[in-house]
């Protein structure tokens, strides 16, 4: 395993890992953990503007709703992010930045410009009867905080059907270009993060053969 991870960081550099997936798939949970075996930086673009929302009527009003924050918002608020000081020299992981389809060319631009290349997009793949069942047993620990899209079903359903419609054509972008790694993502958290794990090897892989069949 250490090996492994060691292969990954050297692949990575100072590079980002983008991870997409329907709400509930659990982006956030690997998120976090693949930051912290890599020795990267966390960066949530939900939890961003989450944190601006409270200053933004008009942004709390369409993600309370399920919706996704207009580009422009997206471009303003979560983008800058990308070129903190504090986040120089350090590998990225992504949980979700650039979510509505044309955003993504924004996110590769400006992670280029920052060192911080997108090297790879994870998409966690659950079903919607899993992401219903986890949305349902997420009401009764209550252990995502008091969000406001979680509250109601109709809202969890809009939020499904902006990532059907919105976030789709993103991943698809990624897909062509030959850095996505689809996951399955039902099972236990160790045995979905071993999932991303063997998914990022097996593109490192792949990449690695591609350049040697090249030569």
């Amino acid at each position: 395993m250490d090996n492994n991870i060691a292969i990954i960081r050297q692949w990575l550099g100072t590079g980002s890992i983008n991870v997409f997936g329907l709400p509930f798939s659990g982006k956030d949970t690997v998120g976090i953990r693949l930051a912290e075996t890599l020795g990267a930086k966390f960066l949530s673009s939900g939890l961003i503007l989450r944190a601006a929302e409270k200053q933004d009527s008009d942004l709390l009003k369409e993600m309370s709703s399920g919706m996704l924050a207009n580009t422009d918002k997206f471009r303003t608020i979560v983008l800058p992010y990308l070129s903190r000081e504090d986040l120089k020299g350090f590998p990225l992981v992504l949980s979700s930045v650039g979510r509505w389809e044309g955003e993504e060319y924004d996110v590769m631009a400006a992670a280029n410009d920052a060192d911080h290349p997108i090297k790879a997009a994870i998409l966690l793949n659950v079903s919607e009867a899993e992401v219903s069942k986890r949305w349902e047993d997420a009401r009764v620990l209550q252990d995502r905080g008091q969000r406001e899209d979680d509250r109601e079903r109709k809202v969890l359903d809009t939020r499904m059907q902006e990532f059907i419609l919105k976030t789709m054509p993103v991943i698809e972008t990624y897909r062509k270009r030959g850095i996505l790694v689809p996951i399955n993502a039902h099972g236990t958290k160790d045995e979905v993060f071993m999932n991303v794990l063997n998914g990022i090897l097996q593109l490192i892989q792949q990449q690695q053969h591609e350049g040697v069949s090249e030569e």
